[in-house]
């Protein structure tokens, strides 16, 4: 078995989907998982980007029909958690709109992330280390934060974290560990871009979000592509099982084999 015959098994990614299928194998998910853990709904951190937008879909429809089937009140909870000023937050906003979703609250996680940058900053001085925290470190501090205020949030409403990662995210490692990585249950996870694309479509996810660049949102200026040298086409070929130019593969494999630890459980001994 070649390397991407191995990535793509354990991914779970199928080489074309059934959307209607997809979407409803996923609803079902989400319901099963919320009836066994005795929970009262959904959290989803809502981005402004098309994964939370699709996943908010999936979880608002999901909560809808228990609540018609159960007769007892389950929500999604959508949690809009800027830094500072955020310029797209209006397509968040959109977002729980397209969807009638009712329960949101907006976090702004500023003055948490810049306290702990302050604080880390002040333990490498003590070390013989004195610097401001690079873009990347201050990014991971942000991720999360936002989960941090999540699981506090879903502590006192009792319900499940929902993630947004998928398999375009899972082959190359690109999402921070103890962050966006770090939730309850992620419907998505066997789906590549293309195919998230596929169901916001049939979802009904607002077209500016389904046509803007994803882009984690860490640092200005920041996409997902241009970070990684690798177009979400050419990922998403290469989880179908399609050829892609030898250089690509060979890079997308590189990121697969460095990220490992992040797809794996904690080492112990």
């Amino acid at each position: 078995m070649s390397l991407q015959q191995e990535i793509i098994k354990r991914l779970g990614v199928k080489p074309s989907i059934d959307v209607d299928a997809e979407i409803r194998t996923r609803v079902d998910f989400l319901k099963e998982h919320v009836k066994n853990s005795r929970t009262s709904g959904l959290l989803i951190a809502i981005s402004g980007g098309i994964d939370s937008a699709v996943t908010a879909g999936l979880c608002k429809k999901a909560t809808d029909e228990l609540t018609q089937e159960t007769g007892k009140e389950y929500i999604t909870l959508g949690v809009f958690q800027p830094y500072a000023e955020q310029e797209d937050i209006e397509h968040s906003y959109e977002v729980a709109k397209a969807f009638g979703l009712t329960n949101t609250v907006e976090t702004n996680i500023q003055e948490a992330v810049d306290e702990i940058a302050l604080e880390v900053e002040h333990g490498l001085k003590k070390i013989g280390q004195p610097r401001h925290l690079s873009p990347g470190g201050k990014g991971n501090v942000k991720a999360r934060t936002r989960m941090v205020m999540q699981y506090a949030l879903s502590f006192e409403l009792n319900l499940l974290v929902v993630g947004t990662d998928h398999a375009s995210e899972a082959i190359t490692g690109f999402y921070t560990k103890w962050g966006d990585g770090a939730v309850d249950i992620t419907p998505l996870s066997s789906l590549n871009k293309r195919q998230v694309r596929q169901l916001a479509v049939r979802l009904g996810v607002p077209q500016s979000v389904i046509e803007k660049a994803p882009t984690a949102g860490l640092w200005e200026g920041q996409t997902d592509e241009k970070e990684l040298g690798i177009s979400y086409d050419d990922n998403s070929d290469y989880l179908e099982g399609k050829e892609i130019d030898p250089a690509v593969k060979e890079r997308l494999e590189a990121y697969y084999l460095k990220t490992e630890h992040k797809r794996s459980s904690i080492p112990g001994i």
